[in-house]
């Protein structure tokens, strides 16, 4: 202790012996038995026995609580705003605050498409009225989350987007829910019980622009990976990994009449340092077949958006037929750099474009490419370049969900050579200006290209092999 500290620690202690005796002094015997003021004195020798041991060893005495080191005044308020924070605690936790987490996001955008003769904003536009396409994807949407945690450790997840969200894309039909999901430790928290409906957890794009560099999801996020599962599963995390796998039904929240088999759904993330790591994930089971080869009893064909047979919306017997999807994606992300990657391989039987010479269905294969780099020339200025390929050939093509030409995505034949389906292309390139934290200008220019004439130009209602994007959108979150 130095020269100093100990002078000014004798004044201290001196005052507080003081102030001790004083209150002795001011003790109203007549309000308290004699029992009381001996227990009241003996505390009050021990504690002077106490600040005299401790002056004479050269330490500062402690304060008691409420009363040494403070004014009567000062130890008014400190009751007050005890008392006052206690309460909000006990109405916190009574009204179930505790443990809740609310966030959201909106990213109004604008997009113009050259072969679809369109131009404007597009904001809270229907799954279910416009079908689901590249240039209408999982952008345009606003979006409530609800992050539940128990003292136990059980978390509810809650995500509510309207028209947009993964319960709109399964269903066709303008919904609500984005994610409806548990986790329950079983045991210890690195072991959990998941179940409900979450969305596909393939890839390395999310589903939430908050998420993704760009406007647009690549090739293979559109095209050939699942949107979402309902069922029940496991979450693991042992080191640096974490697995994930579910017993599910694929974009569908309940099976139709006739389909028993659900997909097993799996996910394994292992983040090798700091910078870099790499995650697969795979589905085995069955899944719908919008194939338009087959037609329902009453003779209309099925609409492959809906998933029902036109004009009179009756429910196809089309069975649904085996899926096999495999993708692994990496990350490395160090300075002012990223870099993003992804391989997806894929097949669903019965699902081609084109059936066989004797009309029997063949399946749809497919895989592809993806991949992305950024870097950020300011804290605020980000560019980012993307490309992507899908291999499409196979039975006149088809991929995950189109089993039928699509003129929108340029997906199928050229209606010329129907046994070879078109190869797709993608480059986009972006910038981005972050505004603040939470707010963050994006846009983009995106050329697709084909190896046939599968993409339709409204305007004249021919075949042509490309179609020229841009895009714009303000994402903002809290």
């Amino acid at each position: 202790m130095t020269r100093q500290a100990r002078h000014t620690l004798a004044p201290a202690a001196l005052t507080a012996l003081a102030g001790a005796a004083l209150l002795a002094l001011s003790l109203p015997a007549s309000a308290q038995s004699n029992d009381e003021l001996l227990r009241e004195l003996r505390a009050l020798k021990d504690r002077v026995n106490q600040l005299e041991q401790q002056l004479q060893a050269g330490k500062p005495a402690a304060a008691a609580p409420g009363q040494w080191g403070m004014t009567p005044e000062q130890t008014q308020e400190l009751n007050r705003v005890t008392t006052k924070a206690e309460a909000l605690e006990d109405s916190r936790d009574a009204m179930g605050f505790k443990g809740l987490k609310i966030s959201g996001y909106m990213d109004p955008a604008f997009v113009a498409s050259r072969r679809q003769n369109t131009a404007g904003f597009q904001f809270l536009n229907g799954v279910g009225d416009d079908g689901y396409a590249y240039d209408n994807s999982t952008f345009g949407s606003v979006a409530l989350d609800l992050l539940k945690e128990t003292d136990s450790g059980t978390k509810y997840h809650l995500t509510l987007v309207p028209n947009r969200g993964t319960e709109s894309i399964m269903n066709g039909a303008n919904r609500i829910v984005q994610e409806a999901s548990v986790q329950v430790p079983l045991g210890d928290p690195a072991t959990l019980l998941i179940a409900g409906h979450v969305p596909d957890w393939s890839g390395y794009e999310y589903t939430q622009p908050t998420l993704n560099k760009l406007i647009t999801h690549n090739l293979l996020f559109d095209l050939t990976l699942p949107t979402a599962y309902t069922g029940v599963g496991t979450q693991v995390t042992s080191g640096k990994w974490i697995t994930k796998a579910m017993l599910a039904n694929m974009n569908t929240s309940k099976r139709s009449a006739g389909n028993k088999m659900p997909v097993i759904a799996y996910r394994a993330d292992y983040a090798a340092t700091e910078y870099f790591g790499f995650g697969f994930a795979g589905v085995h089971g069955k899944a719908a077949n919008f194939s338009e080869n087959v037609t329902t009893s009453d003779g209309f064909q099925l609409n492959p958006t809906t998933g029902l047979s036109e004009p009179n919306s009756v429910v196809v017997s089309q069975p649904d037929s085996r899926v096999d999807l495999f993708e692994i994606d990496a990350y490395f992300t160090r300075g002012d750099w990223n870099f993003n990657g992804q391989f997806s391989v894929g097949r669903q039987a019965a699902a081609s474009v084109t059936a066989a010479a004797d009309g029997s269905l063949r399946a749809a294969q497919w895989w592809g490419l993806s991949g992305l780099a950024s870097y950020k020339f300011t804290q605020r200025i980000e560019g980012i370049v993307r490309a992507d390929y899908i291999n499409n050939k196979k039975n006149g093509g088809g991929l995950l969900g189109y089993a039928t030409n699509d003129g929108r995505n340029g997906i199928g034949n050229d209606g010329v050579d129907t046994e070879t389906g078109a190869n797709r292309y993608a480059l986009t390139v972006g910038l981005n200006y972050a505004i603040d934290p939470t707010v963050v200008f994006k846009t983009e220019l995106r050329h697709d290209a084909a190896s046939r004439a599968v993409f339709e130009d409204v305007r004249t209602g021919t075949l042509v092999k490309n179609n020229q994007l841009f895009a714009t959108s303000l994402v903002v979150s809290f």
